[in-house]
């Protein structure tokens, strides 16, 4: 997908692997409208790379709904949509306190999962009303999903049953929306010097990171974007996760 002029949109925008995603794409030319809860942060992104701000609460119907018809009054029906919005923190399924509060949990699956599936279905609905490009396509749909969907340690259970969600639902949107000349893809980030990271992992130290096969540090979040935007320009990457993690297995 040639990315000059395109509308864009990315979600969790504020900071860290969305807010660099933000960058990559304004740099390639698209007209970049960004997402976040967070009203300030994502208004500084926006006025570094000359996009569309909105504060929005991703996982909320109304919210979502309005935003993207603000982005599409601003810039056009979005043709990508890369969503990073992502919460996670360890919390043990019982401890001392006794179970984990079942709301800790609805609010993870909240944020991760239900705001995933919120805006993947509205960028395909608008998605489906545009013209197809030359190559047949008409827009693609990125979700960012966690290595802990696969390999979840002790006290994720709640993050990863919100991330696995994510996983499962690439494969069978990318079948059905494939129809309508729209991608999907995943993908699944390893360590990488993000506050989530930070939220999830009390002690970080250079012992974790040495862990990773290569490079031996924590991912950086211009290689997310990078890989975004590789995702965008090649046409045959659909329905699939891809892991960017330095082959990372715990």
């Amino acid at each position: 997908m040639d990315l000059w002029a395109c509308p864009a949109v990315v979600t969790g925008a504020a900071s860290g692997l969305g807010a660099e995603t933000a960058r990559y794409l304004a740099e390639a030319g698209a007209k970049v409208t960004v997402i976040d809860i967070d009203g300030d942060g994502v208004q500084k992104i926006a006025e570094e790379i000359g996009g569309l701000a909105i504060p929005c609460d991703v996982a909320d119907s109304r919210s979502a709904e309005n935003a993207v018809a603000m982005a599409r009054a601003a810039h056009g029906a979005a043709r990508v949509l890369v969503h990073c919005v992502g919460r996670g923190h360890s919390e043990p399924i019982i401890s001392g306190d006794g179970p984990m509060p079942l709301d800790d949990f609805r609010q993870l699956v909240e944020v991760n999962l239900i705001s995933t599936f919120n805006m993947m279905r509205l960028a395909a609905a608008d998605m489906a009303q545009l013209p197809p490009l030359a190559n047949g396509e008409r827009g693609v749909i990125l979700s960012t999903a966690s290595v802990s969907a696969y390999e979840g340690q002790s006290g994720e259970a709640a993050y990863a049953a919100s991330k696995g969600g994510v996983v499962s639902m690439i494969l069978p949107a990318a079948r059905e929306l494939g129809a309508l000349g729209i991608r999907v893809v995943g993908i699944a980030p390893g360590l990488f010097g993000t506050q989530t990271l930070f939220n999830m992992e009390k002690n970080l130290d250079s012992r974790l990171a040495r862990q990773i096969p290569f490079p031996h540090r924590f991912g950086d979040a211009a290689e997310f974007a990078m890989l975004v935007l590789h995702v965008l320009k090649n046409i045959m990457l659909n329905g699939t996760v891809l892991r960017l993690d330095g082959g990372y297995h715990r």
